[in-house]
């Protein structure tokens, strides 16, 4: 019986345990489409990614997405955690970056280690591309428990999106942002009538001073009533900073905290610059592996 080599690594973590679980299963390129999807369901982490390339192919290796519900043209903290694992365990030798070939498209991985010795991966996202703006504070308000006043009114509410779209939602403080309880017949009733289907809410206000931002990410539509790390989202999130000048600034780096809420904090850091009529945006964090192992 042929059996497939499995990985749990920490993606936006600053420590093992901590930040987004993702499971990785190389040498997949035998399995079917149900069968990755049966995997991803029976393992219900917020993403399952699956290597169907044990070499390069057009300068990138082929790999697959997929939630506990669907697969996924393009997820962030999936793109880092499969970097990492195929480094360690295909090229098996140091390497400055590489490549994914995703539904989206190609996405290129780049691996830094910091000035204390840390190392950070990062990947550039698609360029942003911004959907609707017509949702309304009062329509968003219930869907999350919360009032119309605390709501940053400066800022639109609008779809975002560098490969998996996401409605982005300013507030104006952390406490707004942890005692969100979404509605689920209202989260329905609203991205039924919207090309995304998650719901991001971000506040300038954080638990650590290190940080910029907080924020929270809601997915029922997925699966996943709330994800601990977001590079998808996060991604549209720099692109949404920069379009609407939210620091002043048409390029920004910074740090984003997400998680702490639901007890896995993570940390996800951010790049994004306005570059004549396009709006770069890369995404960076830690992995860590946790576990491997062989699955039958």
């Amino acid at each position: 019986m042929k059996s497939y080599r499995f990985y749990i690594v920490d993606v936006f973590a600053e420590e093992k345990y901590a930040g987004n679980q993702l499971a990785v299963v190389l040498d997949a390129d035998t399995l079917s489409t149900a069968e990755m999807q049966r995997i991803a369901r029976e393992t219900n982490f917020s993403e399952t990614t699956f290597v169907t390339s044990a070499v390069e192919r057009d300068g990138g290796y082929d790999v697959r997405i997929f939630t506990p519900n669907e697969e996924l043209p393009f997820a962030g903290h999936p793109t880092l955690g499969t970097a990492f694992v195929i480094r360690r365990e295909i090229i098996r030798s140091p390497c400055a970056g590489l490549a994914l070939n995703l539904e989206v498209g190609q996405i290129p991985v780049t691996f830094h280690v910091t000035d204390g010795g840390e190392e950070v991966l990062w990947m550039r996202q698609q360029p942003p591309t911004f959907g609707a703006r017509g949702i309304a504070p009062e329509n968003i308000a219930p869907v999350l428990g919360i009032e119309v006043a605390e709501i940053d009114v400066r800022f639109p509410i609008e779809e975002v999106s560098t490969g998996l779209p996401c409605i982005i939602v300013p507030l104006k403080t952390l406490a707004t942002v942890k005692r969100i309880r979404v509605n689920r017949d209202r989260y329905f009733e609203l991205i039924d009538a919207t090309v995304a289907k998650s719901v991001f809410v971000f506040c300038p206000e954080t638990y650590h001073p290190d940080n910029q931002l907080n924020a929270r990410l809601f997915a029922d539509y997925y699966g996943v009533s709330e994800d601990p790390a977001t590079g998808s989202a996060n991604g549209g999130l720099a692109g949404y900073l920069v379009k609407h000048r939210y620091f002043s600034t048409d390029e920004i780096e910074l740090r984003v905290e997400q998680g702490y809420e639901i007890k896995r904090p993570s940390l996800l850091r951010l790049r994004a610059a306005r570059r004549d009529a396009r709006i770069e945006v890369e995404i960076g964090g830690k992995v860590f592996l946790s576990v491997e192992g062989r699955l039958v």
